[in-house]
């Protein structure tokens, strides 16, 4: 593992996920894109956005899809549309900040499918990102759409795992309800749930 100091900012990554796929990931870990698709799992992912990542390859690294995909902050744009349209029930998974460290790894500058977005190592990143815009509460500039856009991107900053995350880095769950945090405990989740309002933009979920 890489000895980079990691921000102090940074205390934990973040991967949004029905909880219907919680049994599954605290077996197999949180997959790829291309480890999951032969697994039975709920998918809340956009297709144009998977279909344009399915072309990408990381600058000397792997294809997008061969890794798993983390966020540094996942109260970001696209929780808030899972908040405003999903019907399934979600959390975000708590991932320990020394995964950052494993071979391979690599962050982006933004949603890894934007055009224009940069591929960094860990040093790297640590020395280009702009942290406190990745946790800035609101992303949306009233006066400035050009920024408007770019900050959106920065919020969905990825740390791009090679191929799964073992689940022995998840420590941890948030959640938006009690209602939530129940259906977790039933699927037999054993770390710690915090309920979070405030992370998933104090909605809740549109259930049937």
């Amino acid at each position: 593992m890489t000895g980079v100091e990691i921000d102090s900012r940074i205390t934990e990554l973040h991967f949004i996920t029905p909880i219907s796929n919680i049994r599954s990931i605290m077996q197999h870990g949180i997959l790829s894109n291309a480890l999951i698709k032969p697994t039975p799992h709920l998918s809340v992912a956009n297709n144009e956005v998977q279909e344009r990542r399915d072309q990408v390859r990381v600058p000397n690294g792997l294809l997008l899809h061969q890794y798993a995909n983390l966020y540094i902050d996942s109260r970001n744009p696209m929780l808030f549309f899972l908040m405003s349209n999903s019907d399934n029930d979600l959390c975000v998974l708590r991932v320990d900040t020394s995964v950052m460290r494993l071979p391979g790894v690599v962050l982006t500058s933004a949603n890894a499918a934007r055009d224009l977005v940069q591929f960094m190592s860990l040093s790297e990143a640590m020395a280009m990102l702009n942290i406190d815009r990745i946790y800035a509460q609101y992303w949306v500039h009233d006066d400035d759409p050009i920024d408007t856009w770019i900050h959106k991107g920065e919020k969905c900053a990825e740390v791009l795992i090679p191929h799964r995350v073992d689940p022995t880095f998840i420590v941890g769950a948030y959640v938006p309800d009690g209602i939530t945090r129940d259906e977790l405990h039933q699927l037999g989740f054993d770390k710690d749930i915090s309920v979070k309002p405030y992370k998933f933009f104090n909605r809740t979920i549109r259930r049937r």
